[in-house]
């Protein structure tokens, strides 16, 4: 890889251990506050409610990383060439840097105001379109190889809307939505440091673990749920994530690579295309949650819960290692 690998296991290890400790002190806030609670009621099986505290937990992690990073890094604590190669890309891709912490806010609060007052569909939406009109104003955005900049901006906020709803629905299970963002945020961490890519292959660790370390608390059994704010928050992750690397380049002998993304995405967008066009077809509302997504019928053919999230994290991962081979 070119590149310590200690410094990005430090990255996995150090922004779990982050969200492990930060999530019992949301939750109890969330109980005592009594806000930002998961009622029992139509389509859920939990008897008492349940506190939305992963998105601000796993929020805090990542603020509370960089923050610990930039410390680290003044005294000295990295290695003299990570710490080169990190302050390289810094140097290159600061105003995206603060853009994308700054999205990963926005979408933060605006899962948070949902999950507190049941956004109307509309307005939520609205939000997810200007955060991703924010991201790729920063430069951060999608060509394939088309050299329109109307096409790019399109194209960078439908992939962006797409993956946050796709993670959003997919979290209907304990553990499936933050297991499939921990497989997807670890495998584009491996793709961008095979590729030399060190900023962004420590970015995705950071996610990955972050996420990793809301997960004991949410499978097989919930403690926590993600809510909104959580499944946002991930979803909008891995899309920019998905976004910053370079994975074509002339000398590949693979140049579909560029398609990488899709396949570690694959499972949340083809349930999202599922589902939404079930529910066309139906003549119901997209927006409207039902339960034909694969974890359902999974559970219907005979599959416990926890076999289910399983078997659907396992696809996921077989999937998206696809991406590996078209280095």
């Amino acid at each position: 890889m070119g590149f310590p690998v200690n410094s990005y296991v430090l990255c996995l290890i150090g922004a779990g251990l982050l969200t492990a400790v930060a999530l019992p002190l949301w939750r109890r806030y969330c109980r005592r506050a009594g806000v930002l609670l998961d009622d029992p009621g139509d389509r859920k099986i939990h008897g008492h409610p349940i506190p939305l505290a992963g998105g601000p937990a796993i929020w805090c992690s990542l603020a509370a990383s960089l923050i610990g990073a930039i410390v680290l890094t003044q005294l000295g604590w990295f290695d003299k060439e990570a710490a080169t190669k990190i302050a390289f890309g810094v140097s290159r891709r600061w105003t995206q840097l603060v853009a994308i912490f700054l999205g990963a806010t926005g979408m933060t609060i605006l899962g948070v105001m949902d999950d507190k007052h049941d956004l109307r569909p509309v307005l939520k939406f609205s939000g997810q379109v200007a955060i991703s009109l924010l991201v790729a104003a920063a430069g951060i955005r999608i060509t394939l190889f088309v050299p329109s900049l109307l096409f790019s901006y399109v194209v960078t906020i439908l992939w962006i809307v797409a993956a946050i709803n796709a993670f959003n629905f997919m979290d209907n299970m304990n553990g499936l939505c933050a297991g499939l963002g921990a497989l997807a945020a670890l495998l584009l961490g491996l793709l961008s440091a095979l590729r030399g890519q060190y900023l962004v292959a420590s970015m995705c660790f950071l996610t990955s673990g972050a996420v990793l370390g809301f997960l004991p608390y949410n499978f097989p059994r919930a403690t926590a749920f993600l809510g909104d704010s959580g499944s946002h928050l991930i979803g909008y992750l891995l899309a920019v994530l998905a976004i910053l690397p370079h994975f074509y380049s002339r000398k590949s002998p693979h140049p579909w690579a560029v398609l990488s993304p899709l396949l570690i995405l694959a499972v949340p967008l083809a349930d999202l295309a599922w589902v939404v066009w079930l529910r066309w077809r139906a003549g119901r509302p997209f927006y409207v949650g039902d339960t034909n997504h694969l974890s359902h019928r999974l559970v219907r053919s005979g599959l416990s819960p926890t076999g289910a999230v399983l078997l659907i994290w396992t696809l996921a991962a077989a999937v998206g290692c696809l991406a590996l081979v078209w280095l």
